[in-house]
């Protein structure tokens, strides 16, 4: 597996594993099939594991995030942790809008403030049980809270070896300029796809202007880019309810029809050709690139990891470039336009 040093010198290989794929979000598995998935990642070169502290189900008897998936994590670690290059998220409260628990209030979705930041990272690293964070993101903007305070705090837990690299999850330009101001940023963690590409208009072009790197979360479209989805599949999980891939299912089979077609001409499957296109989009704009797909699947782990050694041609690159003007229906699920960085931009 090749490797890529993303912003403030944080070498990860170039791909990387998504694990909240292996929670209850597209179905779930049980925790010795997650765990097999998580090993199979480390077996094929991938040092970058990615979670959060509000993936899973909820803790029974606890008013926080889930943290079921950091403890998944914490088994590969337990083995394997000089393997790792550990990324975790703190910042979504896991409350709805609706939700008016004690101490947090109705609809506060997110939290950013200097007690809770320090709290959140003192929780990651007991569900982990390990001693240092390697890349830890803010998931979420807090609107209460000015940025420069969240990363303040953050950078607090640099200073006190709790964390080695800081990163930002769905931020404007605007945001990462004002962050960067405060500490080190190494990474952009947001949506970046064939079919997600608003990114690339103002906040990859800051990452490539303050040296910072970009992992793409759903890099293959939560999997609808693969062609091997099925509407019973996703009938289940909050995917049947997207607009991408509800209501307008049959409409953007259009764009798997452009992504299986240059899948055939290369000899690759849809899978490494989404992700090839990735690493040609990030050499174009001067940003290294990891993305962080995720699996159940032991097979889909080796499958992507070979779409490193993949370059696409010109003609493929074109090709793919056109998917986005096909899509219907836009890439945010839920219905507050701020929840992602578009939205606020």
């Amino acid at each position: 597996m090749h490797t890529t040093e993303l912003g403030d010198g944080l070498v990860t290989s170039a791909l990387g594993f998504g694990a909240m794929a292996v929670t209850h979000v597209y179905g779930g598995t049980d925790g010795d099939t997650a765990l097999a998935v998580l090993n199979a990642a480390v077996d094929a070169g991938i040092t970058l594991i990615d979670t959060a502290d509000v993936y899973g189900e909820p803790l029974p008897g606890t008013d926080g995030p889930a943290g079921t998936n950091e403890r998944l994590v914490a088994r590969l670690l337990a083995d394997r942790r000089d393997e790792v290059v550990l990324a975790t998220k703190f910042g979504i409260t896991g409350r709805s809008a609706a939700d008016g628990r004690p101490g947090l209030g109705a609809g506060k979705r997110t939290r950013g403030d200097a007690e809770y930041v320090r709290a959140a990272c003192d929780a990651s690293l007991r569900r982990l049980n390990t001693e240092v964070i390697d890349l830890w993101y803010m998931h979420r903007r807090d609107p209460d809270v000015p940025i420069e305070e969240t990363v303040g705090a953050m950078a607090e837990m640099v200073a006190a070896g709790k964390v080695r690299h800081l990163g930002l999850s769905e931020v404007t330009a605007d945001e990462l300029r004002a962050a960067c101001a405060v500490a080190p940023i190494a990474a952009v963690q947001s949506e970046w796809s064939l079919w997600s590409r608003d990114v690339e208009r103002r906040v990859v072009p800051a990452c490539a202007e303050l040296g910072v790197g970009f992992v793409p979360y759903s890099p293959l479209g939560r999997g609808f880019l693969t062609g091997t989805l099925t509407r019973e599949q996703i009938a289940s999980d909050f995917r049947g309810a997207t607009a991408r891939t509800g209501d307008n299912w049959d409409a953007n089979q259009r764009v798997v029809e452009v992504v299986s077609g240059v899948a055939r001409r290369v000899g690759a499957t849809n899978a490494q050709v989404a992700l090839a296109w990735l690493y040609a989009a990030g050499r174009r704009a001067g940003v290294p690139v990891v993305p962080i797909p995720g699996t159940r699947s032991v097979s889909r782990v080796a499958e992507n990891a070979a779409a490193v050694d993949l370059v696409l041609d010109d003609e493929a690159v074109a090709a793919l470039d056109e998917v986005a003007g096909l899509v219907v229906g836009g890439r945010n699920i839920v219905a507050d336009p701020a929840w992602i960085s578009a939205g606020r931009e």
